[in-house]
Parts: structure tokens; C-alpha cells; sequence
């Protein structure tokens, strides 16, 4: 069993480093495109949408954590103490 554990945390790190923005925000479009297809059956429906509200909550998290990044840059840059 810890193996087991073990492994589907590796998975986790796998796909944690694989994921992009740009390929969340495809998979949204190409969710709302299938959802709006009419094809889909309602549990099929529901089961996209959360899939689709995990990709969306994780583009905000990067996107959150990136404005940090370029905030706390914009903050070195006028600093006045780190002028030489």
C-alpha cells in the first residue's frame, strides 16, 4: 500500500511539472465547446464542468503567483538602495 502511495504521489509531481497554462486554458475551450455541443449527456456535463473549474482555479493560482514575481521585481527596480 505505500507503494501504492508512493507512486500516485511521483504521478502527482509528473503531471504538477507538465502542467502549462496555455494547455489548461485549451482544455477549458475545448470543455465550454463540447458543453456547448449540446452532445454531451448531463453527467457528462457535470464532469466537465469540475474538470474544467479545477483547470480554471489552478490558471488562477499560477497567475496570482506570477503577478507576485513580476510585483516584487517592479519593487527591486525602485528601490533606491539597490542603484549603484
Amino acid at each position: 500500500m505505500v507503494r501504492k502511495s508512493a507512486k500516485s504521489l511521483e504521478a502527482n509531481e509528473s503531471q504538477a511539472e507538465a502542467w502549462t497554462y496555455e494547455e489548461a486554458v485549451a482544455q477549458v475551450e475545448a470543455i465550454v465547446a463540447r458543453i456547448e455541443s449540446g452532445q454531451l449527456d448531463l453527467a457528462d456535463v457535470f464532469t466537465e464542468f469540475a474538470t474544467a473549474v479545477k483547470q480554471l482555479q489552478r490558471c488562477q493560482d499560477f497567475l496570482e503567483q506570477k503577478q507576485q514575481e513580476v510585483d516584487l521585481l517592479i519593487e527591486t527596480l525602485e528601490d533606491p538602495s539597490s542603484v549603484g
